[in-house]
């Protein structure tokens, strides 16, 4: 039997905090929908008190999604709570997530609290949070650099209150994945009630490493991972929603699933884009223009042959259409005879290696031979 893993999508609320990607209500809604297609278990749909804005965007969210949990924002400010209560009232399945910093950079920099005060207002943010909805989550805000020990005690006291789901942020992405694997452990071993409740990942992406800490995470216990589509997010970003669904799809890992039409990855990837107006950097892995692009000769050669070769996802798998093969000076021969069979033309072996010489001056020019100049390149050859 499979273990499933929760998706949590998070880009409305911590995507949108990317400076210049502001959503309108209609534009949250329109990614809320997709996200609902797309199969992901929790939409947190924004941070209700923040604006009148967000505020609107949660409740039409919850008012249209029926079968995804519309979650919504809080700090553990009674205040907070009472009108993220109020925006998710319309949901089918709704959930506050409150919370509040734990290590003691926040906690006496940031709160200028002591840990015994931060204890008691996390316990008792989730308990008067449990007074308007069952669905309540917890996060740990810089758990990250939060001693385990204290961690620990948080984390048992927050479920004790009625937690469902305590949330275990490396909110600035300073752990490498041995590190917050082993945090993940400790709690699943030292939190005397931790089978009450599901363990969260949020991992930023500061050092590079969310999706490997968030899959780290889930090795150790998690069983709901918080991504962005595109990983976009505060500073670095967020863990990558696409890359950890198709880790675990391809690893197996250790019979793990998700509820996601991967199918869908490509679509959403670039409705998000488009959006938000946030361009996916090319060499992005899996929705990159070249995630599933090839010019090196050798490499073409291989993936004409057999996929497999060089490609560990079928491009249909996350809903491109097909690998490209893109022509370049470092191309070779198999390259461009694909290329030319595409354009319903098939040479022979002599009137390849014309071809293939006229190509080699055409590519040194151009930085991409295209369509158009292929057919230039044909009044050089004899086609059969």
């Amino acid at each position: 039997m499979s273990d499933k893993v929760y998706i949590f999508d998070t880009t409305l609320r911590d995507g949108e905090q990317v400076p210049g990607c502001r959503l309108n209500t209609e534009q949250k809604l329109t990614i809320a929908r997709a996200l609902e297609s797309l199969g992901v278990d929790i939409i947190e749909a924004g941070f209700p008190i923040s604006s009148p804005g967000d505020f609107e965007a949660v409740n039409r969210i919850a008012k249209e999604i029926r079968n995804t949990t519309v979650c919504g924002l809080t700090r553990a400010v009674k205040k907070d709570i009472e009108v993220a209560a109020d925006a998710l009232k319309p949901a089918a399945k709704p959930r506050i997530h409150t919370g509040i910093g734990t290590s003691d950079q926040h906690i006496f920099t940031k709160l200028r609290l002591d840990r015994d005060q931060v204890l008691e207002r996390g316990t008792e943010a989730v308990k008067f949070a449990k007074k308007f909805v069952e669905d309540v989550e917890f996060y740990a805000e810089d758990a990250g650099r939060t001693d385990n020990e204290y961690l620990a005690r948080v984390v048992e006291s927050v479920i004790a209150a009625g937690a469902t789901v305590v949330n275990i942020p490396d909110t600035t992405g300073y752990c490498i994945p041995q590190e917050y694997g082993a945090k993940i452990q400790y709690l699943k071993e030292n939190v005397k009630n931790i089978d009450k409740a599901i363990i969260s990942t949020h991992c930023h992406n500061d050092l590079g490493m969310a999706t490997a800490n968030s899959l780290s995470g889930v090795a150790n216990g998690a069983r709901q991972i918080e991504c962005t589509v595109n990983g976009i997010g505060e500073r670095a970003g967020n863990t990558s929603m696409e890359e950890v669904v198709m880790a675990m799809k391809k690893h197996g890992m250790l019979d793990f699933e998700t509820a996601i039409h991967t199918q869908k990855i490509y679509e959403i990837s670039r409705l998000v884009s488009e959006t938000m107006n946030m361009p996916v950097q090319p060499n992005k892995a899996i929705v990159g223009d070249n995630a599933f692009s090839h010019s090196s000769g050798i490499h073409q050669d291989g993936v004409i042959k057999n996929r497999d070769n060089y490609e560990i996802i079928d491009p249909a798998e996350v809903g491109v259409s097909e690998s490209s093969i893109v022509l370049t000076a470092r191309s070779g021969r198999a390259a461009l005879f694909y290329r030319l069979q595409k354009l319903g033309v098939t040479l022979d072996h002599d009137a390849l290696e014309v071809a293939y010489q006229e190509f080699l001056k055409m590519a040194d020019k151009l930085q991409t031979v295209e369509d158009p100049h292929l057919k230039e390149l044909l009044q050089f050859v004899k086609v059969a």
